[in-house]
């Protein structure tokens, strides 16, 4: 069979007949765009909140600031690495480099374009692919999730333990949401080969039909990559920084790689799974017949992962970060119901259509409609019923817990013996202080 019409239809049997050579100049040209890409992102967000914040951004190193990431990463590079005394110093050591590794795996199966001619070999715009590539996306992230809990663990502080246990919880909970989220893909594609997803998607994208399952991974690939509103491993105000606090230098700095590299992988793989891959869109498509052959596809392709990362961008600029109850009320109680309910419509329409021909997606659309009706109806439901009720006085004791804390919105602030009580004695242990520190001191 043609290589191109092999790759047109998602045929495997196109993978793994490149010679040596061009497999590892695939694998090296993959990694050094990853950097560059995590290099042109960063500078990217900077500009971008800059504009929301009506700032200017990095406009000093090289034309527009392009060269501040550059700067920013020699500087990394140069700065001495400080290992806690208590650390573990292998695992300590190991972490980020678990975490960076992990992250450039996740590409491999990615499909960035189709049949091309390199040095006079056919061969597809993608490193492998496998029948199960969308499990070993999942397996390897998951990989990478330990590289974060095991450097919060190794680095023998408190801050960074907590920050590991969050990003610990924060994998269980949005992970099983992003698996889920998978689910209905593969059984409206009937594969789990990320060229046979994108080869299925040339009439429709499946955001459109499987719009709930594409709003849920939206949410959880957030929530994955610990970014903002989500980023309760690396909270700032409570945790210092999270699980990196003890680390600095070029160890510090594979984190960061990893974190921008991951937001690219998700971006990656939404646009592989939900908006056609390397395929252009429709406009352009049936205006220009030659838009999907030859290296046109990986502009198609950047401009999709971009559009996902300003989301990104513009979800850091402006939400703030959720409370930690919040955050896994919402990842167990909203996003995994809904998904096994998502998955059990997509998968009953699915027998119908195989067994009376029942258009399948046009009913998935209107369904999908429905379901985020009530989904928001519930919500605002939630919180109304979340909400204290006008003019309810509540008795709010400032130091229940043992450390005053300030009220809740609705709750009544009110001095109860206790908090007379220890600001009683607070005061007498202060004028005690002052008196024995004044009798302590000498006498000129």
């Amino acid at each position: 069979m043609n290589p191109l019409i092999a790759a047109a239809q998602g045929d495997l049997t196109i993978f793994g007949k490149d010679p040596f050579w061009l497999v590892l100049i695939k694998a090296v040209v993959l990694f050094l765009a990853l950097v560059l890409l995590t290099l042109f992102t960063t500078w990217f967000e900077r500009r971008v909140v800059a504009r929301m914040q009506q700032r200017s951004g990095p406009n000093r190193v090289g034309p527009a600031g392009l060269l501040q990431p550059l700067a920013d990463g020699i500087k990394l590079a140069l700065k001495q690495g400080i290992s806690p005394v208590n650390a573990d110093t292998v695992i300590y050591l190991l972490a980020p480099m678990i975490a960076a590794a992990s992250a450039v795996m996740v590409f491999a199966v990615i499909p960035v374009g189709p049949v091309v001619s390199m040095f006079g070999v056919q061969s597809p715009l993608q490193l492998t692919d496998f029948p199960v590539s969308v499990l070993y996306v999942l397996a390897i992230a998951s990989v990478g999730i330990y590289g974060i809990v095991l450097a919060g663990w190794s680095s023998g502080s408190t801050y960074s333990l907590l920050g590991g246990l969050r990003s610990s919880a924060q994998m269980i909970s949005y992970e099983i949401a992003m698996g889920l989220s998978f689910v209905a893909v593969f059984l409206y594609a009937g594969s789990m080969s990320t060229s046979q997803i994108v080869a299925g998607q040339t009439d429709i994208w499946y955001a459109l039909p499987l719009c709930v399952s594409f709003v849920i991974y939206l949410i959880s690939m957030v929530g994955e990559t610990n970014r903002a509103p989500f980023d309760l491993p690396e909270a700032e105000g409570e945790l210092v920084a999270g699980f990196h606090t003890e680390y600095s230098g070029l160890r510090w700095a594979m984190f960061f790689l990893a974190e921008y590299v991951n937001m690219i992988n998700v971006a990656a793989v939404a646009t592989t799974l939900f908006l056609g891959g390397w395929r252009a869109p429709a406009p352009i498509s049936t205006v220009w017949p030659g838009a999907n052959e030859g290296w046109w596809p990986i502009l198609w392709f950047l401009g999709k992962v971009f559009a996902i990362l300003f989301v990104f961008v513009w979800l850091r600029g402006t939400l703030p970060r959720l409370r930690y109850d919040q955050f896994m009320k919402f990842g167990w109680r909203v996003l995994i119901p809904v998904s096994i309910l998502w998955i059990l419509a997509v998968a009953a329409f699915r027998g119908i259509k195989n067994e009376y021909g029942l258009d399948m997606r046009t009913t998935l659309i209107v369904i999908g409609l429905g379901l985020a009706i009530v989904a928001v109806i519930a919500f605002l439901f939630d919180l109304r019923r979340a909400a204290p009720e006008s003019g309810a006085d509540e008795v709010f004791d400032p130091f229940a817990g043992g450390y005053p804390v300030p009220p809740l919105p609705g709750q009544e602030f009110t001095v109860t013996r206790r908090a007379k009580a220890t600001v009683t004695s607070a005061v007498i242990g202060a004028e005690e202080l002052i008196v024995s520190e004044a009798l302590e001191a000498p006498h000129e």
